[in-house]
């Protein structure tokens, strides 16, 4: 038997964020973190894009507009004080037709709201700014858009977690509860107050708390390719102009922080929480619980997820990535992206009541413990915002007052 008065449950960016500020306004608290795997990283937080949003894309009633601004900022401050690589290399969003020229303008309007730094500019200022971009009429500039090595993050974050005297219990994956008591197989933890933060397994991790119960995570598998263009060869980052409707950004180019370009990501309907490759996590039970979800989706076809599913399934074809690509920048051939890069799974929160997808942050919790159902992205741009967030929830709870 082992207590500890803060349990965070998933190591990943958000749950040691979390832990970090917990630490910080009680600096004689115990605070531990399940993580199941063997080494931090190894899912969502160490297979993401690696790019600090600038906060533009989102409406300005949201969570993810009122923390992703200052998590940009935090985020460089970070790494500059610690001697980490950043890419301050901007982003251009770019319309392909006329039609799309409004979502340039209507991006522009929320930066605007948002408080974040945008300018529309004309094709020839965004050619200075990139010499091969396309774009029709205007393009959107974000001057604050970064890029970031998320394995060399997460290392530094949790460094520093272990320094504060926070646990980081590796190899420890939840197994359950009996009472107030959290079951690994290595110990019984007795817990003040937990934290869920597990990410793609959130949900079921809530539902053994009896909350989130209208909740389920739906898997969407991110595909990246890379170029093997030398540095330099793409001076920023391009986006399209993407459907506001879903949480999808769609096909772009991003430049990561040693100055190289890769294509993607997909968001390609996955049929398990760890798809991966091949059978690498499958279960049963999961993966028909899952397809269920995706087939409700798919025949009421709400928000077009029909015609959004069949044209992810499509990018799994290099040469299909490569041409949607090439909408958005001149000189794109297919022999120069070869290489897929490791995939990554977005945890997208799944309302099975209402039928739709989570477009926001959510949580919800009780006096037992809070729990992070939807942490998409922008989450890894947000999680120092979110996580002071989080915790004042926390507290809330342990007060005995009502989430709001």
């Amino acid at each position: 038997m082992k207590t500890t008065d803060y349990l965070i449950i998933g190591g990943g960016i958000v749950g040691l964020t979390i832990a970090l500020e917990l630490k910080k306004r009680h600096p004689q608290a115990k605070i531990s973190v399940l993580e199941k795997e063997k080494e931090l990283a190894q899912h969502g937080s160490g297979r993401n894009s690696g790019v600090l949003h600038a906060g533009f894309y989102y409406t300005a009633d949201s969570l993810k507009a009122r923390f992703t601004r200052d998590g940009n900022a935090r985020w460089k401050a970070f790494v500059r004080e610690r001697g980490l690589r950043l890419n301050e290399c901007g982003k251009l969003v770019v319309a392909k037709n006329e039609a799309e020229v409004k979502g340039l303008q209507e991006l522009k309007r929320r930066g605007d709201l948002n408080g974040v730094e945008t300018h529309l500019i004309s094709v020839q200022e965004a050619k200075g700014i990139e010499p091969r971009v396309k774009t029709t009429e205007l393009a959107l500039w974000s001057p604050h858009t970064a890029t970031v090595d998320p394995q060399e993050c997460m290392a530094a974050i949790a460094q520093e977690c272990r320094e504060q005297g926070i646990d980081l219990l590796l190899n420890s994956p939840y197994q359950g509860r009996r009472g107030r008591s959290i079951l690994t197989p290595h110990e019984v933890i007795e817990a003040g107050f937990v934290i869920n933060a597990a990410g793609l397994h959130a949900d079921q991790v809530a539902h053994d708390f009896g909350v989130g119960q209208r909740y389920r995570i739906l898997p969407f598998k991110g595909l990246y390719l890379y170029s093997s263009e030398p540095v330099g060869a793409l001076r920023t980052n391009i986006y399209p102009v993407p459907d506001l409707r879903n949480t999808f950004l769609g096909v772009h180019f991003t430049v990561t922080v040693n100055g190289h370009a890769k294509i993607g990501p997909t968001a390609i309907p996955a049929f398990w929480r760890e798809n991966y490759s091949g059978l690498e996590g499958f279960d049963l039970a999961e993966t028909l619980s899952i397809l269920r979800d995706e087939a409700v989706l798919f025949f009421r076809n709400d928000f077009g997820f029909r015609g959004l599913a069949l044209e992810e399934l499509r990018k799994y074809s290099r040469a299909y990535l490569v041409q949607l690509a090439s909408a958005l920048l001149e000189g794109v051939h297919p022999e120069q992206y070869t290489t897929w890069g490791r995939p990554g799974i977005r945890a997208q929160l799944y309302d099975h009541q209402d039928k739709k997808l989570v477009m926001d942050f959510l949580l919800e919790g009780n006096q037992e413990g809070l729990h992070v159902l939807n942490a998409i992205s922008p989450a890894w741009t947000a999680s120092m915002p979110f996580a002071e967030y989080v915790v004042d929830k926390a507290e809330a709870l342990q007060a005995g007052q009502a989430l709001a």
